[in-house]
């Protein structure tokens, strides 16, 4: 602005501009915090189409999935009275379209969805008693990789080509490799079966969590460290970290708050999605250290035919998912100054 004023050959007063500044500046921040209000309702209502048009699919899939529910719930030798009567009270004999609006329904509405025929019980109480430690498992899972795999990366990038560098590539190539159950059974027979340190079921106590969340972030640990070198090793090669060292400052401090700050973007979105799928890949890790969570349940209900809960363990794992990008699409703004909300 004084500058602006000087070229224009206009006196500058220099004490209107300072007692304008501050109102000036919280006009700046008012109009970002709107912009920013506004870019999160805008993401949370298009979040609703995406949520409704999961719960039609997993709907729609199911009901053409081969397989009476009726004969599931009452079992093989049953009259066909008690079939028909089962079908009449539980709505199964009405139309799709109908039953897909009534459970579209009830599940947005009433948080209703359905009724477990094995289990005899409603799905959202069953769901609700094992999201927590399904959440918990996933939450150190995740935890525990990005503390490992981001200091990992950054030092394989600094390090670029070394002995080091080598041998976390191929240690990482064999994380991503190894499947989850079989990490899991590894895990056991030498923890728990032979040297007897850990205990091989349970998640009450912290000694139980050690080997299912070891288990469930091998392959994420990998894939972090993987993206963070990459990403790492892009930003490191830019003029102004060259700048920045040629200006005689510490390795750390440029690599620490120059470098790091501008890769975390790739870094977070891999992060974001190993968490939602950590959610969904639970599913062995708790069969394996019998964990009462709801990948345990869906692998019972998916035995047992049991619909209503698969649909509804499903449903809560997309949901998860959409909320946990939402999340990261927001923090983006916080850690890039470079991105702007509009």
């Amino acid at each position: 602005m004084v500058k602006s004023l000087k070229k224009a050959g206009r006196p500058v007063d220099h004490k209107l501009i300072s007692d304008t500044a501050p109102a000036f500046k919280k006009t700046v921040q008012r109009g970002e915090r709107l912009s920013l209000l506004k870019y999160v309702i805008r993401r949370i209502l298009l979040l609703i189409p995406v949520i409704l048009s999961v719960m039609a699919i997993l709907f729609t899939i199911l009901y053409f999935t081969p397989g009476d529910p009726a004969r599931i719930a009452l079992g093989q030798e049953v009259t066909a009275d008690a079939i028909e009567a089962f079908r009449a009270e539980h709505g199964l004999d009405d139309p799709f379209v109908v039953q897909l609006g009534r459970y579209i329904y009830r599940a947005v509405f009433h948080a209703d969805l359905g009724y477990s025929y094995v289990m005899k019980s409603p799905v959202s109480f069953e769901l609700a008693s094992r999201i927590p430690v399904t959440i918990k498992l996933a939450f150190w899972a995740v935890v525990f990789s990005t503390i490992i795999g981001i200091p990992l990366g950054i030092i394989c990038s600094i390090r670029q080509y070394s002995l080091l560098d080598s041998i976390t590539t191929l240690v990482t190539l064999l994380g991503v490799s190894m499947p989850t159950f079989w990490t899991g059974i590894l895990l056991i027979l030498a923890f728990s079966v032979h040297l007897q340190w850990l205990p091989s079921m349970g998640f009450s106590s912290v000694s139980e969590m050690v080997l299912p969340i070891v288990t469930l972030s091998g392959s994420a640990i990998a894939i972090i460290a993987r993206i963070t070198r990459s990403s790492m090793l892009e930003v490191i090669r830019s003029d102004y970290i060259r700048t920045a060292r040629a200006k005689g400052q510490k390795e750390s401090v440029v690599i620490m708050r120059h470098a790091l700050p501008n890769a975390m973007i790739p870094i977070l979105t891999i992060i974001s999605m190993q968490f939602g799928m950590l959610l969904g890949g639970s599913l062995i890790t708790e069969a394996i250290f019998s964990i009462s969570g709801v990948g345990r349940l869906m692998l019972e209900a998916i035995n047992m035919r049991d619909y209503p809960i698969i649909q509804g363990g499903t449903l809560f794992i997309s949901v998860a998912f959409c909320l946990i990008n939402l999340s990261v699409d927001i923090l983006y703004a916080f850690i890039d100054p470079r991105i702007h909300v509009r």
